[in-house]
């Protein structure tokens, strides 16, 4: 890539992130939220999210919306990248479990901000172009491994977060056992085709949890191992 195209590259994606602070905005009633934290915002300036899609996508990797990266998966809208990880409260010394892989951008994202980023990806194609761009990247605190995202990943467990992003019909108990106490689980939920719900999951000291509804939203399903 010239100097012209990364310089345009990175006007767009400054642009992008205006947009999703928009976004922010204009949703504040429904999250609670009126702007994305300086972590989060610093992140999505940051992450070169036309190096981790389709090459025929590029052009469109700074729109603030969902693109196809295959095999019947998105990579999300930028804004809800963004809030789904301000809704983790991200820590520096956090560990994060992310189910979907996807493109790899919600861990590039998290890998910003966080200790370490363990991925899931149930599309072996998807999950070894992810890692293969994230390490292109530079990324080496995010770990990939193919598998069954319901059941989460417990060798590594437990997380200060876990974020889902394809929809569930119901929160699976996994993620929640696997969570510490104190952490969060963010995961959409609800049938395919229908409107969904985004979650706030907060583990409590004594293992009970608290969930709130946060918004409105349409995610590819969560695909179950066959």
């Amino acid at each position: 890539m010239n100097t012209a195209q990364a310089r345009e590259f990175d006007a767009l994606r400054a642009r992008m992130v205006e947009e999703v602070e928009a976004t922010y905005a204009d949703t504040r009633a429904e999250t609670g939220l009126a702007a994305m934290s300086p972590q989060v915002r610093a992140a999505l300036g940051k992450v070169e999210r036309h190096r981790l899609v389709p090459g025929a996508e590029r052009a469109w990797a700074y729109r603030n919306h969902p693109l196809p990266i295959g095999h019947g998966q998105t990579i999300s809208q930028p804004y809800i990248v963004a809030l789904s990880a301000d809704l983790l409260a991200p820590q520096p010394g956090h560990v994060v479990l992310e189910i979907g892989t996807g493109s790899g951008y919600q861990a590039a994202i998290l890998a910003e901000i966080v200790k370490q980023v363990y991925t899931i990806e149930i599309v072996p194609e998807l999950a070894r172009t992810a890692e293969t761009r994230l390490r292109d990247l530079g990324y080496r605190n995010i770990e990939v491994r193919i598998g069954d995202g319901y059941a989460g990943w417990p060798e590594r467990a437990p997380f200060d977060g876990i974020v889902v992003t394809a929809a569930a019909p119901s929160v699976p108990q996994a993620l929640v056992d696997q969570l510490k106490p104190g952490g969060r689980l963010v995961i959409p939920v609800g049938e395919r085709w229908e409107i969904q719900q985004l979650l706030l999951i907060t583990k409590k000291a004594d293992g009970t949890t608290e969930r709130r509804n946060v918004l409105p939203v349409r995610f590819v399903p969560l695909v179950p191992k066959q």
